[in-house]
């Protein structure tokens, strides 16, 4: 049974928003990056993914470009929307090949791995009132 995503919150303490349903993502694949005991690599960043990004995830042993109908995955393109291993994001940050980050859409158990300030230098969210980011 998946986590129900009204439960998990965000990095910013609010609700836990969608991140993508074209393709949908998330482990559970419904549209959040809800995490729980199943989720051992713990999708939890909602990536904006670009070339560069999913070059490096394919380098890493990772590749989320090819399709793999078997497991109802279409494969990316640059500018999807995808839950992602925080850990990868994280060596992807490390790298200089960070995609973009929906933090409305990334769960809070995200700061277990990837520091709240990476995150941020990516945001692609940047809400009108940015005193909650400072």
């Amino acid at each position: 049974m998946s986590p129900d995503p009204d439960d998990e919150r965000n990095v910013l303490g609010g609700p836990l928003e969608p991140c993508g349903t074209d393709p949908v993502t998330g482990f559970y694949r419904d549209g959040h990056c809800t995490t729980g005991p199943d989720d051992l690599g713990r999708h939890t960043v909602c990536a904006v993914v670009s070339t560069e990004f999913l070059a490096m995830q394919r380098e890493l042993g990772n590749d989320l470009s090819t399709p793999r109908p078997e497991y109802g995955f279409p494969g990316l393109r640059p500018g999807d929307r995808w839950c992602v291993v925080a850990t990868r994001w994280l060596q992807a940050y490390q790298a200089g090949a960070a995609s973009g980050v929906v933090l409305a859409a990334t769960n809070a158990r995200s700061l277990e791995i990837v520091p709240l300030e990476a995150l941020r230098q990516h945001a692609v969210d940047v809400p009108d009132d940015i005193s909650g980011l400072e």
